[in-house]
């Protein structure tokens, strides 16, 4: 048996602690901030809120969550994509932060260099609905009074160049159904003037409307997604209604000031999705709100969002979306 020195033994003692001290390292100190990009009451403020205290509880922060509303979130991404690389700031985005480089080209920041990608939240369809004073029954209602009306029927979204907006222009252009289009600073204001009957229709996504439909506040005429959601079976899709290219999923998704440390990336990553799927979180998520959680590595995240911006992007030009003032 090999005889244990003095020093050896000193040395194995301070091993693990030294170890745990390291790891510690790996996290910073100190209070963090979420930046949600749109208003208080939206999709991504209340995931934010889900999350807040499962993810302080796991590391051992505090958390503060700002809206910073405008620009179909690029003021807030601009407020990140500034911040220093420490860990302590993190940017939640919906779909149009694949579309904002091109209709905002004269952002003071570039999305791929200035921000990294972390986690691809979840996807959740786009619903069709309408106040239920409307007449309308069905999605072919819907078309046909729009080109019965001299300018067509207002619809709700939120927001120029999110993919609710992008999916009724295509759907605009493949039946000469003619919309006016009324943008949001986000989906929840949105949702109050839909129910309010301020606008004849809405697209949003479950993750807002899910609500207001079982409530009976808003009545659904037809969903985005490739297959109908379990939350809503009896709605028809835009797929099956005859519209296969309308397949359009809105998305959520993580971003950190471009060069934070890959260990905070992968730490915040990992207590992230667990955070998520908490029973309480999840069950709110899926079954409230119609939120299918992804919860994807980093990389997954570079890829999807490398996929929207060139599916997306060339709509945009084709269309000649300009941001508010653009």
């Amino acid at each position: 048996m090999a005889r244990l020195t003095r020093r050896a033994v000193v040395a194995g003692t301070l091993a693990v602690p030294f170890a745990g001290w390291a790891h510690a390292q790996d996290w910073p100190s100190g209070q963090i901030k979420f930046i949600v990009p749109f208003p208080a009451g939206g999709t991504l403020d209340t995931i934010a809120r889900l999350v807040q205290p499962g993810l302080q509880q796991k590391l051992g922060a505090t958390i503060i969550i700002e809206n910073r509303a405008g620009g179909a979130g690029s003021v807030g991404a601009t407020v990140v994509a500034k911040s220093p690389p420490d860990g302590r700031t993190w940017l939640f985005v919906f779909d149009t932060h694949a579309t904002n480089p091109v209709m905002q080209p004269n952002l003071s920041f570039d999305h791929e260099k200035d921000l990294d990608p972390v986690m691809l939240i979840g996807t959740a369809p786009n619903i069709i609905a309408c106040h239920p004073a409307r007449p309308y029954q069905s999605l072919a209602d819907l078309i046909a009074a729009s080109k019965a009306k001299a300018g067509g029927l207002s619809y709700a979204s939120a927001g120029t160049a999110s993919l609710g907006h992008l999916t009724m222009l295509a759907l605009g252009k493949r039946t000469d159904a003619q919309w006016v289009h009324v943008p949001y600073k986000g989906a929840s204001p949105a949702v109050n003037d839909a129910v309010a009957g301020h606008v004849d229709m809405i697209i949003a996504a479950t993750t807002v409307l899910n609500t207001q439909i079982e409530g009976k506040a808003l009545r659904p005429l037809a969903q985005s997604g490739a297959t109908r959601h379990p939350t809503l079976p009896d709605v028809p899709t835009l797929v099956e209604s005859g519209y296969p290219e309308l397949d359009a999923t809105p998305w959520w998704g993580l971003y950190a000031p471009a060069k934070t440390p890959s260990a905070i990336i992968e730490r915040f990553n990992k207590e992230m999705a667990a955070a998520l799927k908490e029973d309480s979180v999840a069950q709110r998520l899926t079954k409230s709100m119609g939120l299918t959680i992804v919860a994807s590595s980093a990389d997954h995240m570079r890829t999807f969002y490398a996929r929207q911006t060139k599916t997306w992007g060339p709509v945009v030009q084709e269309n000649r979306l300009k941001a508010e003032g653009g």
